[in-house]
């Protein structure tokens, strides 16, 4: 399998075309995208979205730090991390009407999200910010994966940690296939049939099959400068949770 340097959606052939179609994808599906969400990993994501605050709970807990959670759509994560902690959290994404969902549903909830509209690999942030980023399921989407840790480590500051929660490859067979039964054929007729975008559900799990394996984005990592890299593969593989740091003693 060739692992793809970025997302690759059906029609494009260059970053700036790959970016702007996954924006009009996620444009297109916001209206049910929770809905989806949960209903097509039997709200499995709930218990993956905590293993992702347990990995930032140190951060967290810091009234003083400062995180970013990136591709935060609708804004679970956002939510579920401003809920385990005093740390000042930041929600971006690049699809403006993902943001007006978050923002809905923040007022929804008596709360006032802090929101960014932003691409992933030009964030609009000064040098050695942050305390933390997390990403859920929104790494895979970037138009150049190298770019975009390039940039990570930019904005987060020396000792900054990492947190990327990402589809990944299940190991055993069974699993496999039994996954990749789901991804292909399950997942594009009930997303379209409740989004009625196939096209978008369609992307998916061939986003998922030339994405890095979970060793091969560890690697990836450590490439791009990170430190004390480590991964924890979630619901036999299905997905998995990949943490780095940025060296202490970098500048930016």
């Amino acid at each position: 399998m060739k692992v793809a340097a970025g997302t690759t959606p059906p029609g494009t052939s260059n970053e700036r075309e790959a970016a702007g179609w996954v924006r009009r994808m996620f444009t297109d599906i916001t209206p049910r995208y929770d809905l989806l969400n949960h209903l097509l990993s039997f709200h499995i994501d709930r218990g993956w979205r905590k293993a992702l605050g347990d990995c930032l709970e140190s951060v967290l807990k810091r009234n003083d730090a400062r995180i970013l959670d990136l591709c935060c759509g609708t804004g679970d994560v956002l939510f579920h991390l401003e809920d385990r902690g005093a740390a000042q959290i930041v929600g971006a994404d690049f699809c403006h009407p993902m943001l007006v969902s978050a923002n809905q549903k923040a007022a929804a909830r008596g709360r006032a999200a802090q929101l960014l509209e932003a691409d992933a690999l030009e964030l609009p942030l000064a040098d050695n910010s942050l305390d933390a980023i997390s990403i859920a399921f929104g790494f895979r989407n970037l138009a150049n994966y190298r770019a975009g840790l390039a940039e990570f480590q930019r904005v987060l500051k020396p000792g900054g940690v990492l947190a990327i929660l990402e589809f990944s490859h299940p190991r055993s067979w069974l699993m496999k296939s039994s996954y990749g039964f789901y991804s292909r054929v399950v997942v594009p007729a009930v997303g379209a049939l409740v989004s009625g975008s196939r096209e978008a559900y369609g992307y998916l799990p061939e986003s998922i099959r030339m994405f890095p394996a979970a060793g091969e984005l560890r690697a990836m990592l450590e490439s791009s400068g990170f430190v004390q890299t480590n991964f924890e593969l979630l619901t036999g593989g299905i997905a998995a949770l990949h943490t780095g740091r940025k060296a202490a003693d970098a500048s930016g």
